[in-house]
């Protein structure tokens, strides 16, 4: 699974032998039932359309739920284990920045280039751990730990000259969020089929194009570009950015239910871990740029 952060693609949990494919695009036996999934309920197969079973090992019966690799199978605690240190480290490091980097007359100018030059190498890192098939756990800790200081640094930055303690609300409308799309997911108010997953890549892919174009029309002088910066403008590109991660956090959810279903290696828990962190980041961002939008304007 590539990260779930919605500039980037995604692919599906590893099969058995190694290999890998999107989540939407896993072929799966019609109307299979392999146990209980996060909602509760029966697993089904939402697409429909007769094939063997993803995470089985070449020489294993076509959809055996237990099939494994060598290391073990995923379950729900490996995913919550993987995903509390990532998220942790991401935390850690932003507090660290928080107070070791202060965004004040004297020290503005260091700690942006510090927090921006960390940003690049958290992408760059995220970028290498797209595109791997296998996860690498130093790779995901050292994008969450290089991640977090350019959070720390926006979120310091961002409270301490436009909106005074606008980096709790954000932190409580990203947990709101999470807490939410889990709830509706669980109870299947959301249902991620194939046209859901091709729906959101269409929204991503747009949603990039006007970050892109606004970024230009900013950088050759047209003012404040598209004017996704502030006013009416911005908290409606902010909302689309923050319901464009929720999406992706339902996508989040489908492939951990699917991989703990159906045996994937316990190490793609780290895949799981990754897609998360890098969904919730998404969230917790554009959350602060929409709160940020509404109390400097009033």
């Amino acid at each position: 699974m590539r990260s779930s952060n919605p500039i980037f693609t995604r692919r599906g949990f590893r099969h058995g032998d190694g290999s890998g494919s999107p989540a939407a695009d896993r072929p799966q036996p019609e109307r299979a039932t392999v146990g209980a999934g996060l909602s509760g309920e029966p697993l089904t197969n939402p697409y429909a359309q007769p094939a063997t079973v993803p995470y089985t090992q070449p020489t294993t019966k076509p959809f055996a739920p237990g099939a494994q690799s060598d290391q073990g199978a995923m379950t729900i605690d490996d995913v919550v284990v993987r995903t509390a240190a990532t998220l942790g480290t991401v935390v850690l490091t932003a507090v660290l920045s928080w107070v070791l980097l202060p965004v004040d007359s004297t020290g503005i100018g260091r700690s942006f280039a510090i927090g921006f030059g960390a940003a690049l190498v958290a992408f760059v890192l995220s970028m290498v751990q797209a595109f791997k098939r296998v996860p690498s756990p130093a790779l995901i800790l050292g994008y969450a730990a290089f991640e977090g200081v350019f959070l720390g640094v926006i979120s310091s930055a961002t409270s301490e000259y436009i909106a005074p303690g606008v980096v709790i609300q954000a932190v409580l409308g990203t947990m709101a969020v999470s807490a939410g799309v889990l709830i509706a997911y669980k109870r299947r108010w959301i249902r991620v089929t194939r046209r859901f997953y091709g729906f959101v890549l269409g929204a991503t892919v747009g949603f990039v194009l006007l970050m892109v174009v606004d970024l230009m029309f900013s950088a050759f002088g047209a003012g404040g570009g598209l004017g996704f910066d502030g006013g009416v403008g911005g908290v409606l590109f902010g909302l689309a950015g923050v319901l464009l991660g929720a999406a992706f956090l339902a996508l989040d959810f489908k492939q951990i239910e699917d991989g703990i279903a159906y045996g994937a290696p316990r190490d793609d828990s780290w895949f799981a871990a990754f897609g998360l962190t890098t969904t919730l980041v998404w969230i917790y961002l554009e959350a602060l740029r929409v709160l940020s939008i509404l109390q400097s304007d009033n």
